[in-house]
């Protein structure tokens, strides 16, 4: 059982455990007792107000460990994984990506650039739990990092050079940088390529990260695509691993519809191999439809892009990712970047000469709902018997014509229940059905 790590990192509200400056000290501590003297973290943050210390916290744990931390500023959580490729040991970065400002979170990254798998969890979490019987004496002093803008700008130099034979001179795009870490470095990239991009969301003040724009928004940055008659928008989330986009029409364009025009286009080049694409069990059965219409196979993982990619390098899937916009490209990034999913996108758009939605017709998606329902604690979804008899009732009675999944969220305090059918009526129904007997057994 994991007491520290969800499925994206340390979370929590900034200033409490896990996130109270003696838990962030103790992180740094016993992150730096696996790494061991000598070694170098690169580290980045986001805009909450709270990151800031945070990063200094941490910084100060490892350093006490006699490991050297180089701090990239404010950056996306994509720019502290393609860093930490670059000679260093290992990244954090310090983000709640999605989730409002009083939240925070810390995210670690291997020097391989991917996220540490549950094993090398599992001894941080031991170290720390032993941290909290005997702590070492916090430091009264914690200075504020210095950043170096060198290593920003070598992440947005990776990313510009990657896409620098596409001419995007005929594109006009709108793109909402959330008031989080895209801020920073998006603008410049697009205009490093030479998109015509309106830039939203991109001044942040410490609170106003994810409040009613970005990802989680996209109704905001549709208006604004509609207004302008922009080709295309993009919604970022705080910590830019993923990305939403918005067609002419001002018409949401998830992560499933980017990975069947991902993977058509990949399939056309001949790197869709072998030929499947990594889903999880949120992904969408209209998408699999689809795939398997046109020859591809969907590999379905737990929810989460850490899993998505543990499946893609297990099966050497080339292409994989999530609705809610987390997609990856294996061979190019070592978790989801939203700067670069929204590039390919544009890319295919420039160098087609074809509109957004033209190139992710061709499947038909289900009606599907996601019902949050907030909880006080998570107690094991088959003991909860009103709960297990509303679901039952759901799957006997949509039979192969749909799918219900129950989870818990790794890392809010909340229960999802995903219900996704032909019939839209059906899909409310038992939905809001199964969110009420949670509600009911858990007493909330």
């Amino acid at each position: 059982m994991k007491h520290f790590f969800g499925t994206d990192g340390i979370r929590g509200v900034a200033g409490e455990p896990p996130l109270d400056r003696a838990t962030v000290y103790a992180v740094g501590l016993a992150l730096g007792d696996d790494l061991g003297a000598g070694a170098k973290v690169v580290m980045g943050e986001d805009t909450r107000e709270s990151s800031g210390w945070i990063a200094a916290t941490l910084a100060v744990g490892l350093r006490a460990r006699g490991v050297e931390v180089d701090h990239a500023g404010v950056v996306p959580t994509p720019a502290v994984a393609y860093l930490a490729t670059r000679g260093y040991a290992a990244g954090a970065m310090i983000s709640a990506s999605h989730n409002p400002f009083r939240d925070n979170g810390i995210k670690i990254f291997g020097g391989n650039g991917y996220k540490l798998p549950d094993k090398d969890e599992a001894v941080i979490e031991r170290a720390l739990l032993a941290y909290q019987v005997a702590l070492p004496e916090l430091p009264a002093e914690t200075p504020p990092l210095r950043s170096d803008r060198r290593l920003r700008e070598a992440y947005a130099r990776h990313l510009t050079q990657r896409f620098a034979a596409t001419s995007f001179k005929e594109l006009r795009i709108v793109a909402d940088c959330a008031h989080g870490a895209a801020s920073a470095v998006a603008p410049a990239v697009f205009a490093e390529l030479g998109l015509r991009t309106e830039v939203m969301g991109a001044r942040p003040d410490g609170r106003n990260i994810n409040a009613g724009v970005g990802a989680l928004h996209p109704e905001t940055l549709a208006e604004r695509v509609r207004a302008t008659g922009a080709d295309a928008g993009l919604a970022l989330d705080g910590d830019a691993d993923r990305a939403i986009l918005v067609d002419a029409e001002g018409t949401v364009v998830n992560g499933d519809s980017v990975l069947l025009m991902a993977s058509r286009e990949l399939r056309a080049q001949g790197r869709l191999k072998p030929a499947a694409v990594v889903g999880t069990v949120m992904t969408n059965f209209g998408l699999e439809r689809a795939l398997q219409g046109e020859g591809v196979a969907l590999l379905r993982t737990a929810v989460g892009d850490k899993y998505v990619l543990e499946k893609m390098l297990e099966t050497g899937a080339a292409l994989g990712g999530e609705p809610s916009g987390h997609v990856i490209f294996s061979t190019e990034a070592t978790t989801g970047d939203g700067i670069l999913t929204a590039l390919h996108c544009f890319d295919i758009m420039a160098r087609s000469g074809r509109p957004l939605r033209e190139l992710c017709d061709g499947w038909n998606e289900l009606p599907q709902t996601i019902v949050n329902v907030k909880v006080a604690r998570k107690a094991p979804l088959e003991t909860l018997p009103e709960t297990q008899a509303a679901i039952g009732r759901a799957e006997k009675e949509l039979r192969d014509a749909g799918r219900v999944l129950v989870r818990y969220s790794g890392t809010e305090s909340l229960a999802r229940v995903m219900v996704e059918a032909e019939s839209a009526a059906a899909v409310e129904l038992h939905a809001q059905s199964i969110a009420d007997a949670l509600r009911r057994d858990l007493g909330d």
